[in-house]
């Protein structure tokens, strides 16, 4: 079970995707998105829910949504080798619920 747990509701800004090539926007949005999620939370793992892949292919390969609400909860697991590895789970946020 994780001990140490926190959870936080990031709005990541995808237009900077847009400036690459229309036939790979949607890959590099969601790599964008886990590297985005290591970086904030310091996760060794990042593992995204399939509702922010259907998020952002919705569209298509091509266009991609500009902003994407997710919520990041980050907890420690204990792996193989009996080490600990901060894991990161990303699941798409309710904005219009969310109290500032």
């Amino acid at each position: 079970m994780p001990k140490d747990k926190s959870e936080v509701i990031y709005v990541i800004n995808l237009n900077r995707i847009y400036w690459g090539k229309r036939v790979n926007r949607a890959k590099r949005a969601i790599r964008f998105i886990r590297e985005f999620v290591m970086r904030h939370t310091g996760a060794d793992v990042v593992k995204i829910d399939n509702t922010v892949n259907n998020y952002v292919w919705s569209r298509s390969i091509e266009k991609p949504p500009r902003r994407v609400p997710v919520y990041v909860e980050t907890y420690e697991e204990e792996n193989e080798e009996g080490g600990k590895v901060k894991v990161a789970y990303v699941t798409l946020a309710n904005v219009k619920n969310v109290e500032a």
